[in-house]
């Protein structure tokens, strides 16, 4: 569908990343990283979800030695988010972790870089070189005249250019700001230059209800023009939703399938049954299926079944009653307090 670019593969343990692989879907978590139950019962709530890569901070020692002990406990890739001190890159190694997070704006010297290069060589370990918009050093900025583009890509080459005169090619690039045309423009320059698979996302995107919005206008853009091996949706919120809203993404431009896919009219004024609270409902309670299937909400009993044909199952709205149909064919006609309930039912026979 999508003209995809081609990369080279990338192994996050059992995941990989790039070449023919499914785009997957990330997310990180916001427990404090040293508290290893909570860690992992967030953990264990991503992955049910459909996460398929974790990151975690590791701000401090405490946090880096708790790596070993949530990553024994989860199903998961493990990243090791490390910013400003490369001793804790190499804590990080020790203790097992599947893969780093190096930022090339505050890692350090080139040195220190080179210890982390080498160390995760000898381990198999890859490394996402993450080069944000807000922490570009300033020598760039200056250069550039500011977080541009070009200004996170030379960011990220500089590092890049360091774990390649190591013969360390086991990388994974992102490029991220918080403006949409920058991140675009960003990652069209870096795929002039080099053949590492892409992490995408749209950074520092704000708010679920906002930030879903900005990051599916981004994230989508990157995915139809052939950019983007894995993502993460970055909400101000509940990681579970970045995940929830990754999925949804990916399951709209028809590049993932997983769970159920609800199609909705926007209702009018044919309609005679409270559709949107029927919709929010069905919603909700799809949320515990994991079939792959298309639900259709139809607020039109006249129109319903014939504009849903390629649902498997749905239902119309009629005056304080509705249609359930099947692949466009009515089955049976209930009373609207009970649509929910019988619908259901007949999702659970498919």
């Amino acid at each position: 569908m999508y003209n995809r670019r081609k990369t080279r593969v990338v192994n996050f343990a059992e995941q990989p990343v790039g070449g023919e692989a499914p785009v997957s879907v990330q997310s990180m978590c916001n427990t404090k990283t040293e508290n290893v139950e909570a860690t992992v019962k967030q953990i264990k709530e991503l992955e049910a979800v459909g996460c398929e890569i974790i990151r975690v901070a590791v701000p401090d020692k405490k946090a880096a030695r708790a790596l070993s002990k949530i990553k024994s406990k989860i199903n998961i890739p493990l990243v090791a988010d490390i910013h400003f001190d490369y001793r804790l890159a190499l804590m990080a190694v020790e203790n097992g972790v599947d893969a780093l997070r190096i930022n090339p704006g505050n890692i350090g010297s080139n040195q220190r870089v080179q210890e982390v290069a080498l160390a995760c060589k000898k381990n198999q370990i890859p490394i996402r070189v993450g080069s944000n918009s807000g922490s570009i050093k300033k020598e760039l900025l200056k250069k550039y005249g500011g977080p541009t583009a070009e200004a996170m890509v030379e960011s990220a080459l500089r590092n890049v250019k360091i774990l390649e005169e190591n013969d360390f090619r086991d990388i994974v690039i992102s490029l991220k700001s918080s403006h949409i045309s920058t991140t675009i423009r960003a990652y069209s320059l870096m795929a002039e230059k080099v053949d590492y698979p892409f992490h995408i996302g749209i950074t520092e995107s704000g708010t679920p209800w906002r930030g879903t919005i900005k990051s599916a206008a981004g994230i989508a853009s990157l995915l139809t023009q052939g950019y983007g091996d894995t993502l993460r949706v970055s909400l101000t919120g509940d990681p579970i939703e970045e995940v929830r809203v990754g999925w949804q993404i990916l399951k709209s431009l028809e590049l993932r399938k997983k769970g159920v896919e609800i199609i909705s009219c926007p209702t009018c004024g044919r309609t005679n049954i409270d559709l949107i609270a029927l919709a929010e409902k069905i919603e909700k309670e799809l949320l515990k299926i994991d079939k792959e299937i298309t639900v259709a909400v139809m607020g039109c009993a006249v129109n319903g079944p014939g504009e849903a044909k390629e649902a498997d199952i749905g239902v119309a709205g009629g005056i304080e009653e509705g249609l359930i149909f099947k692949e466009g064919k009515i089955i049976k006609k209930v009373k609207e307090d009970q649509l929910l309930a019988e619908l259901m039912q007949e999702i659970k026979k498919l």
